[in-house]
């Protein structure tokens, strides 16, 4: 009960801050990365409520559109601090703990495909995201709805079965931007690991989880980012080595590319990963620098114009 009321707290005074900048004017969705990017395309009254389709944990509702594919590299350094760490290791420069290597392809402007590796145990990522529903200017739909599938390979560590190498994630995105200056996002998730990850006695095999962010927007191509997620698992609550993962991020928009600096007490990257293994905490200085750099390709066939040749 104690931790339902704590996630029901954080949302709600989430959603108290944002209900006090609801009347200020809502950003353009050309402003957006995605939308410039697609500039050839028929617009439409949908808003763009974030800049790229990841902030420091959470991935966003946030689509690539049709036939482009969005370049993805995502660094974690070692710990800032903690036994072993702060000046001596240049406060985790030296060290890193992960690394997340990715493509995220549109299929369609609602569906995209994504495939990457994670440095964490050695972990393949395939990835369908579907957007269900889009928010809009007029309001006629306040939320955007985006579903995500994920699975997970462990190739290369040492498993019974080709089946107990696998893991899980199904996660339901809900979003809307409240302001120019505020954006909110929950994202309910059911994780599903056929190995218990850890694999440690007591451990489940599948828990729920959520996830909460939002972004604050600084200028009209920055923002300061706050992404929190929290596992419904026994296991992981009467165990005091876990905690939950919280981090905090810089975005800026340059051009063709969206870069994040972060702040983070989780090691991984992967959903899959930092839902089910985090046991860092920022009261022993184990948190770490981080960065994301996305960076946009139009792969669609460029069409010459005939009154130019």
């Amino acid at each position: 009960m104690k931790i339902i009321l704590k996630s029901a707290s954080i949302i709600a005074i989430a959603l108290l801050v944002a209900n006090t900048l609801k009347a200020q004017q809502k950003m353009s969705a050309a402003d957006s990365l995605m939308n410039a990017m697609n500039a050839g395309q028929k617009t439409n009254d949908n808003v763009a409520i974030f800049k790229s389709t990841r902030l420091v944990l959470s991935q966003t509702t946030e689509t690539i559109k049709q036939g482009n594919l969005n370049f993805q590299v995502i660094h974690r350094f070692g710990d800032i601090g903690g036994a072993g760490n702060g000046p001596q290791t240049d406060f985790g420069l030296d060290r890193v703990n992960d690394v997340y290597i990715g493509f995220e392809y549109g299929i369609t402007d609602n569906l995209q495909a994504d495939f990457g590796r994670t440095t964490v145990g050695q972990m393949l990522q395939l990835e369908l995201k579907l957007a269900l529903l889009h928010e809009t200017h007029d309001d006629s739909s306040p939320l955007a709805i985006t579903v995500m599938a994920q699975s997970g390979l462990r190739p290369y560590q040492s498993f019974p079965t080709f089946s107990s190498r696998l893991s899980w994630l199904g996660q339901v995105i809900f979003a809307r931007k409240f302001s120019d200056f505020f954006d909110l996002q929950v994202s309910p998730s059911f994780v599903s690991n056929n190995t218990p990850y850890p694999n440690l006695p007591g451990d489940e095999s599948n828990f729920f989880a959520l996830n909460a962010a939002a972004r604050i927007g600084l200028s009209r191509h920055s923002g300061f980012i706050i992404d929190y997620a929290h596992p419904f698992s026994t296991f992981r609550s009467n165990n005091a080595n876990f905690s939950d993962p919280l981090g905090f991020g810089y975005e800026v928009e340059t051009g063709g590319h969206v870069f994040t600096l972060n702040v983070t007490n989780a090691a991984a990257i992967n959903e899959i990963n930092y839902l089910s293994n985090t046991q860092q905490r920022y009261s022993k200085g184990q948190y770490r620098f981080g960065f994301t750099i996305s960076r946009m390709f139009d792969t669609r066939p460029k069409h010459k114009d005939p009154a130019k040749q």
